[in-house]
């Protein structure tokens, strides 16, 4: 069955270059966005009550934006004026790019890794005397604590945010040929607002294997699975896949 109609579970792309518009233009596909979870940040209250004085920190490890906004609100709820003398640890240069909505950069110690999280590796591992906080949400990655354990560093891991899954109660009579996942907590979101779903002839299309696991758990069937050595991103396994079952007679 071809392909007409795209629902890519996360929000729209503010940029006009991004590869799903191209996808949208040059295969003549129709692509909606619709964030399946959202992130509801944690009070300054909560954050205490995980025992966690800001004061006793001299290294922040950042591991995405939403690290970032919500460790710095914190701050302000709590009336704590982060010190210039503070290092900050950013797992890509996209984290340590979006920082400087915040911090004057060459003002501040900020070391960024590659992009997988254990690329932190030996900045931490240099700096190992450091007291860590690892601003994050209800939802780490177990390569996160299993790499800073390895490394045998003082850190804390703090809750600063949640994962919440979005209602989709509005969406419960449209139809779309392929549905994209990006993590397990979007499948769980699909089954939490339509317990009922079946996938019949739509195609499902994951990132990563922790997705692809849930959805597999779920009993659905994978059509489209990213990254692989062809695809290493969504919007190219999309294209790939739409090529093929739309050239087809």
């Amino acid at each position: 069955m071809k392909v007409k109609t795209i629902l890519v579970s996360q929000p729209e792309p503010k940029v006009e270059n991004s590869p799903y518009f191209e996808i949208q233009h040059k295969l003549k596909v129709k692509v909606d966005f619709r964030p399946f979870i959202h992130v509801e940040g944690v009070s300054a209250k909560e954050v205490r009550a995980q025992k966690i004085d800001l004061n006793n920190f001299t290294a922040i490890i950042l591991t995405s934006k939403n690290s970032i906004d919500h460790f710095f609100r914190v701050a302000e709820e709590m009336r704590y004026k982060v010190p210039e003398t503070m290092k900050y640890f950013c797992q890509s240069e996209a984290v340590a790019f979006y920082l400087q909505k915040y911090v004057v950069y060459r003002k501040r110690k900020i070391y960024v890794g590659q992009k997988e999280f254990a690329d932190l590796s030996p900045l931490i591992k240099k700096y190992k005397d450091e007291k860590f906080l690892l601003p994050a949400s209800d939802q780490l990655n177990d390569d996160v604590p299993q790499t800073l354990n390895a490394l045998k560093v003082n850190w804390t891991p703090g809750i600063f945010y949640r994962t919440v899954m979005s209602d989709l109660s509005d969406l419960k009579d449209v139809y779309y040929d392929v549905l994209a996942f990006f993590s397990p907590t979007g499948i769980k979101s699909l089954f939490k607002n339509f317990p009922e779903f079946k996938q019949n002839d739509t195609r499902i299309a994951v990132f990563g294997s922790t997705t692809q696991k849930e959805a597999l758990d779920h009993g659905l069937r994978i059509d489209i699975m990213a990254p692989t050595p062809d695809t290493p991103s969504m919007t190219m396994a999309l294209e790939k896949y739409i090529q093929e079952v739309n050239k087809a007679k």
